[in-house]
């Protein structure tokens, strides 16, 4: 569908008087572009002897951030299919799986901005940035599917893990940019 497509047809279409692609797609969207990011700081780290010592745990960030990376790409057309379906529970299953793994995504943002290439590191912010923007988006989907499934005890434990996983990601992105700025403002 759009993963294929061009940025633009996707713009178009987002911004049009439609109901898909919505919020879901452009939450998984963003935190496909966030992880996208992550692997392009750990590309320009490997190799590099200034960062030999990392060398092993950024290519274990490169391997998680590109198998995300295809994991949101396929989210992003996984929300369209699942909204125009009419079913319910994959509606909310959809943004529940883009919150669940922009909660993974997060967590690489502090260690590569901790051994990382330097020269990038406001990238890592920027992942951060969008992976807790992305989380927000894909939470207040599930919100709106929770509400229309009706269903209480979901709704409890769902929204149980989506509040113990928004405090970690705000921790996670506060932690990431704080040490962005001490590299940054030196």
């Amino acid at each position: 569908m759009y993963r294929d497509e061009s940025l633009k047809k996707y713009l178009d279409d987002l911004a049009a008087r439609a109901p898909t692609p919505g919020g879901g797609s452009a939450a998984a969207l963003n935190a496909a572009l966030a992880a996208s990011l992550v692997s392009m700081v750990a590309n320009f780290t490997l190799g590099k002897s200034k960062y030999a010592r990392f060398e092993a745990d950024v290519k274990k960030i490169l391997a998680s951030s590109e198998k995300l990376r295809k994991d949101f790409l396929n989210l992003v057309d996984l929300d369209v299919k699942a909204y125009n379906s009419k079913n319910l529970r994959e509606s909310l299953n959809v943004p529940f799986m883009t919150a669940r793994l922009c909660f993974e995504g997060i967590k690489l943002c502090l260690p590569l901005a901790t051994k990382g290439n330097i020269n990038l590191s406001s990238d890592c912010g920027t992942a951060a940035a969008l992976f807790d923007g992305a989380f927000s988006g894909a939470s207040f989907s599930v919100d709106i599917n929770l509400k229309l499934l009706g269903d209480k005890r979901l709704a409890k434990q769902v929204r149980k893990e989506l509040d113990q996983k928004a405090k970690v990601i705000k921790k996670l992105r506060a932690q990431t940019e704080a040490k962005i700025g001490k590299i940054i403002r030196g």
